[in-house]
C-alpha cells in the first residue's frame, strides 16, 4: 500500500516535468519563429530610390527588372541612367550619386574599382556577343564581317573606348580586316539607331540590341564574334545612398528570375 501511494504521489511530478518540457519546447518554437520574422520581412522594409547606372545594351532587360523590383518592394523606385559604360564610369568617379553600376566590360568596371568607388568585388552576371545589324531584308546581302569592307557601304561602329567598339575592333583584328566606318558612336544604341533610321547600311552591335529592335533591322551572325564576347560585371557602389536597395537589386539581377529575363533578351550565361 505504501509503495502504491508513493507511486501515486510521483505521477503528478512526472506530469509536471512533461508539462515543463512542453512549455520550454513551445517557448523555443516561439523564439525561433520570432527570430525568423525579421529575416522573412526584411525585403518588405526596403524603401526609397535605387539609382542604377547601366550599359545601354541593358536598357530593355533592366527596365523590366526595375518594374519587377518595384512590385516586389512597394515603396521603392528604381531609376536608370543608360549609356556608354566608359561615360558612366567617368560620371561615377566624378562623384555622380548612384547605387549600382552594371558595365558592359571588365575594363570599364575597372575604372570604378581602381578609383575605389566599388563596394567589394564586381560579379559577372551575363555575357554578350556581337552581331551585324543590317537594313530590313538585308538588301546589301551582307553575309560576313568582310562584306562590311565593300566600297560604298555605309557602316557604323561604336567608339573604341566603348565596350561594343572595343569588341568590334577585337573581331576585326582577329579576321585581319580593316574597316573605316562613316561614324563612331558613343554607345551601342546610337550605332543601332543609325541603321533603324536608314542613315547607315549596317552596324556592328550586340545580339541583344538586334533582338530588341525587332523588325526594324536584320541580324547577321559572323564567326569572328566568338573572339570578342563581353563579360558584364555588376557592383554596388561604395557611397551608395541606398545600399540595402542596391544589394536587393543586384540579387534580383543574379536570381533565376533575373537570369530568365536577361536570357530572353539574348544575353549569354556568365
Amino acid at each position: 500500500m505504501t509503495r502504491a501511494r508513493a507511486r501515486t504521489r510521483t505521477l503528478p511530478a512526472a506530469g509536471a516535468g512533461v508539462a515543463a518540457l512542453l512549455a520550454l519546447s513551445a517557448c523555443s518554437s516561439s523564439d525561433d519563429s520570432a527570430a525568423a520574422t525579421p529575416d522573412s520581412s526584411a525585403s518588405d522594409q526596403l524603401s526609397g530610390t535605387v539609382t542604377v547606372f547601366a550599359a545601354a545594351s541593358l536598357k530593355e532587360s533592366f527596365t523590366t527588372l526595375g518594374e519587377t523590383f518595384e512590385k516586389a518592394h512597394p515603396g521603392t523606385k528604381v531609376t536608370f541612367s543608360f549609356g556608354g559604360s566608359d561615360s558612366l564610369a567617368a560620371s561615377i568617379t566624378g562623384g555622380a550619386p548612384a547605387d549600382v553600376f552594371a558595365s558592359a566590360s571588365p575594363k570599364t568596371m575597372k575604372i570604378v574599382t581602381d578609383a575605389g568607388d566599388a563596394a567589394g568585388t564586381p560579379v559577372t552576371f551575363v555575357r554578350n556577343q556581337l552581331e551585324i545589324a543590317t537594313l530590313p531584308g538585308n538588301p546589301d546581302e551582307i553575309a560576313s564581317l568582310e562584306d562590311l569592307t565593300a566600297s560604298g557601304l555605309k557602316v557604323v561602329l561604336c567608339a573604341e573606348e566603348v565596350p561594343c567598339g572595343a569588341a568590334a575592333k577585337t573581331a576585326l583584328d582577329a579576321s585581319g580586316l580593316e574597316l573605316t566606318p562613316v561614324s563612331y558612336e558613343q554607345d551601342v544604341k546610337a550605332a543601332l539607331t543609325k541603321v533603324e533610321l536608314k542613315e547607315a547600311d549596317a552596324a556592328v552591335v550586340y545580339k541583344t540590341d538586334v533582338h530588341a529592335a525587332g523588325d526594324k533591322v536584320e541580324g547577321v551572325d559572323f564567326p569572328e564574334s566568338a573572339e570578342a564576347v563581353n563579360d558584364y560585371p555588376i557592383a554596388r557602389l561604395k557611397d551608395a545612398p541606398n545600399s540595402a536597395g542596391a544589394d536587393a537589386f543586384i540579387d534580383l539581377v543574379r536570381s533565376a528570375e533575373g537570369q530568365k529575363v536577361l536570357a530572353a533578351a539574348g544575353f549569354l550565361k556568365s
